[in-house]
């Protein structure tokens, strides 16, 4: 990261960097704008989880990493991580739409984005599944050697699962360079945290497992980023895994078939007011470093991004019945 601007508290950070990181989350949040309306034209089946209001945290945590060698895995809320892990907008929304040229074959829908060679792993529809695909992922790494860490995302309401528990020994008895992220958005499903577990700030649970874990402020990509690359630096050098516990929110239901009306209006609206669009946009337009022109500029590219993707899967061709059988183990 080149450090050359020098005002305010951005001083360290490019603004070519901090232009990176605008960029990919209007992308992301304009891509999920259009996915919702899509959805409600029934362009999309099936399910469909949106990531609005949680973009910092896989873009801070992405912007952290070497995906040459460095994986990605995550849960089925997983349209943020795959475009911020550099897949291409056109395919996830083709995936959306069950078209030919989606990255599964449009056999995968909304909850398995997947691409190897940008190193994203899924993209998983089975609540915590994804954590011991991770662990192994990282048993690899650490078996050849390679430098890798591998970040492992998942929501709340998937730490009392027993693969996550199963998982944290393992990594922790095998010194794994693993990074467990909760993405804290507050609610499983519909259910608050706070009714369904003993603690609400889950980073204590790496002490049961002779690990470090720390609390992040998921609404601040610079906040993320600086977690991250101190973690993923921590991992690289000591071999061991990490436990972050990310504050985020998520704007829209659990699905797209869920209201929300577990949440008043009002804790909605304070958590609009830490939009982390808006905060790294206030913080630049502070230090100097953007403009208004220019915010209007990314974001009306992002929205160009959006509607390019839809068109793309619009023209795409249905998969052909013959491809009904590939892929398919057994």
């Amino acid at each position: 990261m080149a450090k050359t601007a020098e005002k305010n508290e951005l001083k360290g950070y490019s603004k070519e960097f901090l232009d990176h990181l605008m960029r990919e989350m209007l992308i992301i949040r304009r891509f999920e704008e259009k996915a919702a309306q899509m959805y409600g034209l029934k362009k999309i089946g099936g399910f469909c989880h949106l990531y609005n209001g949680q973009e910092a945290v896989a873009v801070g945590s992405v912007a952290a990493l070497d995906l040459s060698k460095d994986y990605v895995l995550t849960a089925y809320r997983d349209h943020g991580h795959a475009i911020a892990c550099g897949m291409d907008p056109n395919s996830v929304m083709a995936e959306l739409f069950g078209k030919e040229t989606g990255c599964s074959r449009g056999k995968g829908g909304s909850m398995h984005m997947f691409d190897t060679e940008k190193h994203m792993l899924g993209g998983n529809g089975i609540v915590g599944a994804q954590i011991p695909v991770a662990t192994g992922v990282a048993f690899a790494q650490m078996y050849r050697n390679d430098g890798g860490v591998t970040l492992c995302f998942f929501g709340d309401g998937a730490i009392h699962q027993g693969a996550f528990h199963e998982s944290l020994n393992l990594a922790s008895v095998w010194k794994l360079p693993v990074i467990y992220i909760v993405e804290n958005n507050h609610f499983g499903m519909g259910t608050a945290v706070k009714r369904v577990s003993a603690v609400e700030d889950f980073d204590v649970k790496a002490a049961g497992y002779n690990m470090e874990g720390s609390v992040v402020n998921g609404m601040d990509v610079l906040e993320v980023y600086e977690a991250l690359s101190k973690a993923a630096g921590a991992v690289r050098e000591k071999r061991v895994p990490l436990l972050l516990d990310v504050k985020t929110y998520r704007y829209k239901g659990h699905s797209m078939s869920d209201p929300a009306k577990y949440r008043t209006k009002e804790e909605l609206e304070s958590y609009k007011q830490q939009d982390p669009i808006l905060v790294l946009k206030s913080r630049m337009l502070d230090a100097g470093l953007l403009e208004d022109e220019e915010f209007q500029a990314l974001d009306e590219e992002a929205k160009k991004i959006a509607q390019q993707a839809v068109d793309f899967a619009e023209e795409s061709s249905e998969p052909p019945v013959s491809s009904m059988y590939e892929d398919v183990l057994a």
